[in-house]
């Protein structure tokens, strides 16, 4: 008996060295690919923050769930650790509760998706340690709407929005709302090109030259709080439009798939990060939303990620709006 003991601990000692060795060699692959470096102390905390988010991955995909995890830029990190460095803001309660968006009564396509409607949609960017995915999902919107009307896809400025819109209840790197983005550029009558006023992922002076403005918003539209048909009905017959919704840990580490949770919230109060709908369709009889994401495109399916339409998932229909050009 102390025999079978024995050579069963010495066993499991074994493996777990084994999977020690086999995380560090992916590790040392990570950081590679990721350009990182660290301090032997560091080094030693991170690879084990690594590790165990490796095994989060490793057992939700081995579970039956809609959509899958893998490891990504953000991979050394603790979701406390990615919430401080600013990816996310602080829940803002949304202000446009009730809307001013007319729904038609449809029908509607099965599926639509802008950027295979013409060059409506502008590149994935990244907004880095900055809390000012409200800003990307503000332009992100803004251009696809100014390539709709006019036939020519601009590159707007995040950065004038994270430095000058202020006044209208946004907080830079800290935090803000597509809607109240729009209506800033709506009054303050323009925004530039990126080319102009460059994105620098940190709070600054405001630099804004009304000479340069190169688009400019004459009406902000929001869609009554929590009527997900009328978010629909705006991508459907109009164009893609910018929300915000609540992220929780898990999905830090998407990769694809319909996105479902069961801990997020769904109320206005609890949205904490800012996106653009470019188009929906559905999945093995689940509907969802195509949205485009600012972190990269190595984060998700080239920076995009689908999550459930038609059940408010996350409150993704708690603070909806889009701008008139």
């Amino acid at each position: 008996m102390k025999t079978a003991l024995v050579l069963f601990f010495a066993a499991a000692t074994c493996s777990a060295a084994r999977d020690r060795g086999e995380d560090e060699v992916l590790f040392k692959s990570w950081m590679s690919q990721h350009n990182k470096v660290y301090e032997p102390e560091e080094y030693r905390r991170r690879l084990q923050i690594f590790a165990e988010n490796k095994r989060r991955v490793d057992r939700h995909n081995e579970g039956n769930h809609t959509f899958t995890m893998g490891l990504n830029q953000f991979s050394d990190m603790t979701f406390s650790e990615f919430k401080r460095t600013s990816l996310l803001n602080e829940p803002q309660n949304c202000s446009a509760t009730k809307g001013n968006h007319v729904s038609s009564n449809g029908p509607y396509p099965d599926s639509i998706d802008w950027r295979e409607k013409g060059h409506f949609v502008t590149d994935v960017k990244n907004q880095g340690p900055c809390g000012s995915c409200w800003t990307f999902s503000t332009t992100g919107c803004l251009e696809s709407v100014t390539a709709i009307a006019t036939g020519k896809l601009p590159q707007l400025s995040e950065q004038q929005l994270v430095d000058c819109a202020q006044a209208f209840n946004n907080h830079g790197c800290k935090g803000g709302l597509p809607s109240q983005g729009f209506e800033y550029i709506k009054y303050n009558k323009g925004l530039m090109t990126e080319d102009d006023y460059p994105y620098t992922a940190m709070d600054g002076a405001c630099k804004y030259k009304p000479e340069l403005a190169a688009v400019f918003v004459k009406e902000v539209v929001n869609i009554t709080a929590y009527d997900e048909m009328g978010m629909v009905d705006a991508v459907a017959r109009r164009n893609p439009v910018s929300f915000g919704y609540e992220v929780t840990s898990d999905f830090m580490h998407y990769r694809q798939g319909v996105y479902t949770s069961t801990t997020c919230h769904n109320t206005t109060d609890k949205v904490n990060h800012a996106v653009l709908a470019v188009g929906y369709g559905e999945e093995n009889n689940r509907p969802y939303w195509i949205v485009k994401n600012s972190w990269g495109t190595g984060w998700g399916m080239k920076g995009y990620f689908f999550i459930e339409r038609g059940k408010n998932m996350c409150g993704l229909a708690a603070c909806s709006s889009f701008p008139v050009v």
